[in-house]
C-alpha cells in the first residue's frame, strides 16, 4: 500500500532530503538558497519565462521555442545565440544530455572532457549538473531571451537545484511524464515523490518572490496518444505542482495531426486544468498552454519535413496555444545542425504570424470534440480519485496499476499497456482497444463507430494493422495509414 500523498512537504523533511541531494555531486555545494533568491530577483522581466508567457497569453500570440543543447558552455551559448538571432526564437531551451537524465554524472564528465579534446559535442545535450551554477549563469545571462531547462529525468532533484540557481526561469517535467514514457524500472511512487521535492523547491522560491514557470511534459510517448490520456496526466502533474506551491504552469499536448482534434485538445486542456485546480483550491495558479509539433516519424526529404512543421505551426496558431515547441527538417536524420533548427523556427514563425488573427476554437466540430475529451478526462480522474481514497497522488499510482490511466507504447513496467489507438477516417486518434479505461458505454461505442467508418471506407477489418500503418504514415507523406 502506497503512503504517497498529494500534500505539501514539511520544511524539516524537505531540508533533510535537500542535504542529501546537494551532497550527491560536488556542484551541489554551489547552491545557496538566499543568494539564488537575490540573483533570480535581479533578472529583468523580459528574460523571465512566466512574464513573457503571460504577455503572449494576454495578447493572443503564440511564441516559438526550439529544442537544443550541446556539451560545452561556449558552444552552447553560440548555439542559443544563433537560434535567438537567426532563428528568431521567442523562448530558448537548454536540453539536458542523456547521462545527466539518468544521474550518471561521472559519465557525463567523461563526455565533457572528450568533447573538449575533439572540439565537438559528444553528448546529446548540456550537462548542467556537471557544469554547475556559475557556468549555468554564464549561459542564461549570455542571451536576451528567457531560457528553460528541458530534459527527461525521473529523479531530477539535483538538476532542479542547479538549474534554478543557474538562472533558468522555467523548468520542464513531472513524476509521471518523465517516468512512464522514458523509463522501464522506475517506480511511479518514487518518481512522484522525487518530483514533489522539485516542485516544493520551486514553491519555496515562489514564496520568496521568485516565479519559476513549471511545464509538465505533454506528449508522453508522442505516438498516437489520445488527448484524454495526456490531459489526465497534465492535470495530475499540475495538481502535484500546485500542492507544493508552484503558481505558474504551462500544460502541454503533442500534435496528433487532425486539425479539429488538435484545436479541441488545446482548448480543452486549459479548461480541464483550470477546472481541477479551482476545484482543489488552487485559484491563484496561472495556466498557459504549449503544443508540441508532431513527435512521431518525419519524412527524410527536407521539403516534406517543412510541410509537417508548417502543419504543426498551423495547429498551434489556430488553437491559440501560448507557445509551440518546434521541430526541424533534419528530424528523421538525427541531431539537427543549428542552421536546420533555425529553419524550423523561421518556418513556424512565418505560419504562426500569418495565422495570428485566426482561431478555430468556437466551430461546432471543435466544440463537439471538446465535449468528448472533457467527458473522457472526467471519467479517468474521477476513478483515479476514487482509487486514491480522495488523494490524487496515491490515486495516480493505483490508477496506473489498474490500467485506469494507460499510455500507448510506453516502456514502463508500471504501465498496463492494454489500450490500442488508431486513426479514424479523418485522422483523429481513437481507441481501438479501451483496455481498462473507465469509460461509459456510449464513449466506448463512439470510438468503435469512428473506426468502423474507416474500416468500411478502406474495405478491411478494424485491426492492429491500422495501428502499424498509422505510426508510419506521416513519414510516408500521409496522415491516415490507408492501404495504397
Amino acid at each position: 500500500m502506497t503512503t504517497l500523498k498529494n500534500t505539501r512537504l514539511e520544511r524539516d523533511e524537505f531540508e533533510k532530503i535537500r542535504r542529501e541531494v546537494l551532497a550527491s555531486w560536488p556542484t551541489g555545494a554551489e547552491v545557496d538558497f538566499e543568494e539564488t533568491v537575490a540573483y533570480q530577483q535581479a533578472i529583468k522581466n523580459d528574460k523571465r519565462f512566466s512574464v513573457k508567457l503571460d504577455v503572449a497569453d494576454r495578447d493572443g500570440r503564440t511564441l516559438i521555442q526550439p529544442r537544443a543543447g550541446v556539451a560545452l558552455p561556449d558552444e552552447h551559448v553560440e548555439l542559443l545565440r544563433f537560434l535567438e538571432k537567426e532563428g528568431e526564437a521567442d523562448l530558448l531551451p537548454t536540453t539536458i544530455d542523456s547521462y545527466t537524465r539518468h544521474n550518471r554524472y561521472a559519465e557525463a564528465q567523461t563526455g565533457i572532457e572528450e568533447s573538449r579534446k575533439l572540439a565537438r559535442s559528444l553528448l546529446n545535450g548540456f550537462p548542467a549538473v556537471n557544469h554547475g551554477v556559475k557556468i549555468c549563469r554564464k549561459v542564461t545571462s549570455a542571451v536576451r531571451t528567457p531560457v528553460q531547462i528541458r530534459h527527461g529525468t525521473p529523479d531530477a532533484r539535483l538538476l532542479t537545484e542547479i538549474s534554478v540557481s543557474g538562472g533558468f526561469t522555467s523548468y520542464e517535467g513531472g513524476g509521471i511524464s518523465y517516468n512512464i514514457p522514458y523509463a522501464k524500472e522506475h517506480s511511479l511512487e518514487r518518481t512522484i515523490a522525487d518530483w514533489q521535492y522539485c516542485d516544493r523547491l520551486i514553491g519555496l522560491y515562489e514564496e520568496a518572490g521568485v516565479t519559476i514557470n513549471r511545464e509538465p511534459f505533454g506528449p508522453l510517448t508522442g505516438t498516437l496518444v489520445p488527448p484524454c490520456v495526456s490531459h489526465a496526466v497534465a492535470v495530475l502533474e499540475s495538481l502535484f505542482a500546485a500542492a507544493q506551491g508552484c503558481r505558474h504552469l504551462t500544460v502541454g499536448y503533442g500534435q496528433c495531426g487532425n486539425l479539429i482534434q488538435d484545436v479541441a485538445a488545446v482548448k480543452s486542456l486549459r479548461l480541464v486544468t483550470e477546472k481541477y485546480l479551482r476545484e482543489n483550491g488552487f485559484d491563484d495558479v496561472k495556466v498557459t498552454t504549449v503544443l508540441h509539433q508532431w513527435m512521431g516519424g518525419f519524412p527524410q526529404d527536407e521539403a516534406k519535413a517543412f510541410g509537417v512543421i508548417s502543419w504543426g505551426a498551423a495547429a498551434a496558431a489556430l488553437s491559440g496555444a501560448t507557445k509551440v515547441i518546434v521541430k526541424t527538417p533534419h528530424e528523421a536524420l538525427g541531431i539537427p545542425s543549428k542552421e536546420a533548427n533555425a529553419q524550423g523556427l523561421k518556418t513556424t514563425k512565418q505560419v504562426v504570424s500569418m495565422l495570428g488573427d485566426q482561431l478555430l476554437l468556437e466551430q461546432a466540430e471543435v466544440l463537439a470534440e471538446v465535449a468528448v475529451i472533457e467527458r473522457e478526462v472526467e471519467a479517468i480522474l474521477k476513478k483515479t480519485l476514487e482509487l486514491g481514497e480522495g488523494d490524487y497522488a496515491r490515486g495516480a499510482v493505483r490508477a496506473f496499476a489498474a490500467g485506469v490511466i494507460d499510455v500507448p507504447f510506453a516502456p514502463s513496467k508500471y504501465n498496463a499497456g492494454k489500450i490500442l489507438t488508431a486513426r479514424d477516417l479523418g485522422g483523429a486518434v481513437r481507441f481501438l482497444e479501451c483496455g481498462r479505461l473507465p469509460f461509459p458505454d456510449d464513449l466506448v461505442d463512439f470510438h468503435r463507430r469512428k473506426l468502423e467508418e474507416r474500416s468500411k471506407a478502406e474495405r478491411r477489418p478494424v485491426s492492429f494493422q491500422m495501428v502499424i500503418d498509422d505510426i508510419y504514415a506521416i513519414g510516408k507523406g500521409f496522415l491516415v495509414g490507408k492501404p495504397r
